[in-house]
């Protein structure tokens, strides 16, 4: 069965975007962001397609492309948006695809509705980023129990950043979850050097056990 994944993270900036780009490039698939809030810097897509590899047209185009830089909700009010879970159906394609959320699971996309409300009712796997730095024990465990409180399915945490052992070691015990790899912070961020960090820190294998 094709693979469809979800990447999430457990806040704004903790590199997921970079990940997806290698795991999509990985996985030879194709990559979906439902919702784009900026529009001014280079968006995600576009770091995807500079950074995975995949060839033109794997990168699906967005279902919302918001102006502001800021939570979904938000941008979408400003520019007179009303963002409809409808709209946010997953495609069907006959590859891996990777779609990757906003932010963390709490982010609104309007005021009724949440990211973590859509992927519950997608129940695709969800792979989980998290920094290594101070605080993220509590933030990544968080995440966990609250994709667990609706039955999400959880593939395991990519950790993004050093090398933490007692960090990663305390998450993975106390959160009952697998990890998958560590993508360290690349002085040299191309589509080579992403590539070879990811073959490096992952087990593909357990990524691409399907859906």
């Amino acid at each position: 069965m094709t693979k469809r994944l979800v990447v999430t993270g457990t806040g704004t900036g903790i590199g997921k975007t970079v990940f997806s780009a290698g795991l999509a490039g990985l996985l030879d698939g194709f990559y979906w962001k439902p919702v784009q809030s900026g529009l001014d810097a280079e968006t995600d897509s576009e770091v995807i397609a500079r950074l995975s590899g995949l060839p033109a047209g794997r990168v699906l185009p967005e279902a919302y492309r918001l102006k502001s830089p800021l939570s979904p909700h938000r941008s979408a009010e400003i520019d007179g948006v009303a963002i409809e879970a409808a709209d946010l159906a997953f495609p069907l394609l006959p590859t891996p695809l990777v779609i990757e959320g906003a932010g963390g699971l709490m982010v609104p996309l309007n005021r009724q509705t949440m990211f973590i409300d859509i992927f519950e009712q997608w129940r695709l796997p969800v792979i989980l980023c998290a920094g290594t730095a101070l605080g993220t024990i509590n933030h990544t465990l968080l995440s966990i129990e609250a994709l667990r409180a609706r039955s999400i399915p959880l593939l395991g945490i990519a950790f993004i950043g050093d090398e933490v052992t007692d960090t990663q070691r305390t998450i993975i015990e106390l959160g009952g979850v697998r990890q998958l790899g560590r993508l360290p912070h690349l002085d040299e961020l191309t589509a080579e050097e992403l590539r070879a960090a990811m073959i490096a820190g992952f087990d593909l294998a357990l990524i691409a056990g399907g859906e």
